[in-house]
């Protein structure tokens, strides 16, 4: 837990960037105009003193700390902020009786928990009285879905603001704001070109905080020449090798890019589903999790439109299991492309789920006499197998035997489109329908 004054303008010279040129107000605050711009509803709520419990939802390097602080600056409020890892529950409850008497003297408090998502369930609930009678007012700041992280209790008394990536136009203005900020380089003068800036702002990857550390290594590895510093493309090629990428396996980025992957290769798109499975196995996706689910893919949204996806699928499986990463990345890329390009049909899918359908409707139905086996004479007795056909005797390999239960009788499940070698299925189909048409007449 760290508590402190936020008018404090006193700015350390051995501290980050990003804490040095951290905005005051919301006119040096860059991106998020969709939440604090002019007429926009939390600058609104803020401005006409209509503070409420909330939580900023967005992913790192985005200002939910900077926007917490300046929130707190503007409502002229106690600023605490409290830590997942080192906050127990009797040091929660100890600052929120502090908070509930400087309440009763009019003094607002405002308590910033970062990453919110990481605290328990007993922790997030010790902070639920004090928001329901508004001795405090929480703001929580998470890079995960809330819906899923988050109490639903204390959620409920939270609105939650969406705090959008910045662009590479939202972070050239941030770094160009931080040069002309007297606190962010008091010694030199940086000299620096536009297209290094530029360079910067991509390769942060929408992080302001990535920006500005970069930004700071730049000038730290300079070339010094008394109160200036030049930055050269040579020694930004060396603090930009390597791209961080946001992929946490646990977390929901890891679903939302599965799922990217899923729809690409259903939408016949080759070139994004290469890309997400990139993004998978670079971000240190497990290639077996991926191969299993091109297994599922290759039944669930190819099926008998293409035979030959579902032992594909297998076999990659397989060589994952041979070679493991980085050798296998290449197995998984020729299914990718084998299933984005194969024709598509979701006919089985469909299949089993209109008979799942009709399981949970009609329970425990009893199988036909006719189809069931006699191994003993008691069964044999009570008619067990009796009028069974046996296909192969007969000239077409078909009998008017019904195998259906009679409460289900006419019950189709199976509908094959005309997508690849799933016509064939739907000509044969259209052929045993017509036999029995004839046959079940006669």
């Amino acid at each position: 837990m760290k508590q402190g004054s936020i008018f404090d303008d006193q700015v350390q010279q051995d501290s980050p960037l990003a804490n040095r040129v951290r905005p005051k107000d919301f006119d040096g605050f860059t991106g998020q105009q969709h939440l604090i711009g002019k007429g926009k509803i939390l600058r609104d709520l803020i401005e006409q003193d209509k503070l409420s419990s909330m939580i900023f939802w967005g992913p790192p390097g985005v200002g939910k700390t900077t926007l917490a602080e300046i929130i707190a600056h503007k409502t002229k409020s106690q600023f605490i902020t409290f830590s997942a890892v080192t906050s127990g529950i009797k040091e929660i409850r100890e600052i929120m009786e502090e908070a509930e008497q400087n309440r009763e003297i009019g003094e607002r408090t405002v308590v910033f928990i970062d990453e919110i998502h990481r605290f328990n369930k007993a922790q997030q609930d010790a902070f639920l009285p004090f928001v329901e009678r508004g001795s405090i007012t929480l703001i929580g700041a998470t890079t995960e879905n809330p819906s899923f992280e988050i109490n639903s209790a204390l959620l409920s008394r939270c609105k939650v603001f969406v705090l959008k990536q910045l662009t590479i136009d939202d972070i050239v203005e941030l770094l160009h704001n931080a040069l002309k900020n007297p606190e962010a380089f008091p010694d030199y003068k940086v000299e620096i070109s536009e297209d290094d800036i530029r360079s910067i702002a991509a390769f942060a990857n929408g992080d302001a905080r990535m920006a500005l550390n970069t930004l700071e290594m730049a000038v730290l590895n300079g070339n010094r020449k008394i109160d200036k510093v030049e930055v050269e493309a040579g020694s930004l090629e060396q603090l930009m090798n390597t791209k961080s990428l946001r992929y946490d396996k646990k977390g929901e980025e890891h679903y939302n890019i599965i799922s990217a992957l899923h729809k690409s290769m259903r939408n016949s798109d080759v070139d994004a589903a290469v890309y997400w499975l990139s993004r998978m196995l670079e971000g240190g996706e497990d290639p077996l999790y991926i191969a299993r689910r091109l297994v599922r893919f290759a039944s669930e949204d190819i099926g008998l439109a293409d035979t030959r996806a579902l032992s594909l699928a297998v076999e990659v499986f397989q060589a994952c299991q041979f070679l493991g990463m980085p050798e296998c990345n290449v197995h998984l890329t020729e299914c990718v492309i084998y299933l984005s390009l194969a024709p598509k049909s979701n006919a089985v899918y469909e299949a089993i789920s209109k008979a799942k359908s009709d399981v949970k409707k009609t329970g425990n139905v009893p199988v036909p006499l006719q189809i069931r086996n006699a191994p003993t004479k008691l069964m044999s007795d009570l008619n067990y197998g009796k009028d069974y056909q046996y296909a192969h005797n007969t000239e077409d390999k078909l009998t008017d035997m019904k195998t259906m239960p009679p409460e289900l009788e006419g019950h189709e499940y199976y509908f094959p489109t005309t997508q690849g070698n799933e016509d064939r299925f739907k000509n044969r189909l259209e052929y045993i329908k017509e036999w029995h048409e004839k046959h079940d007449e006669d």
